[in-house]
């Protein structure tokens, strides 16, 4: 890819950019000083209306993740409390449709004593 691909792709080339596109990257920002952790936005979405919900029920809990691949850790972690600042950020301009199933296996990840977990998000159960 020449010089002026480069720029007109932000650095990346077609195929990452293509693949930026396809899934837009979200941004969890947490506490002070902040945590940014990038999500993609229909991942974001699930997990904002979990945080959401718990913290309002003013419940604390773990939130836990699997880092970027250049990370030497393997398992991220932070405790969410409703007196932290908090915040969702997404890329994309339209909100993702919520997949009640994978809503549903987040939420409980969130009530257990490890805390949420992204799991992979199933297929939604036929009507």
């Amino acid at each position: 890819m020449g010089a002026a691909s480069a720029i007109l792709f932000g650095g990346l080339d077609a195929a990452d950019f293509t693949e930026t596109l396809r899934y837009p990257m979200g941004k969890f920002i947490y506490g002070t000083p902040s945590v940014t952790i990038e999500f993609d936005d229909r991942v974001l979405a699930h997990v904002k209306v979990v945080i959401s919900t718990k913290l309002r029920r003013g419940e604390s809990f773990l939130f836990n993740w699997e880092p970027a691949e250049e990370s030497d850790a393997s398992l991220c972690s932070v405790w969410l409390h409703p007196a932290i600042p908090i915040q969702f950020e997404f890329f994309g301009n339209r909100e993702p449709r919520i997949n009640r199933a994978w809503l549903e296996d987040l939420i409980r990840t969130a009530n257990s004593n490890s805390g949420l977990r992204v799991t992979p998000e199933p297929d939604e159960p036929k009507e």
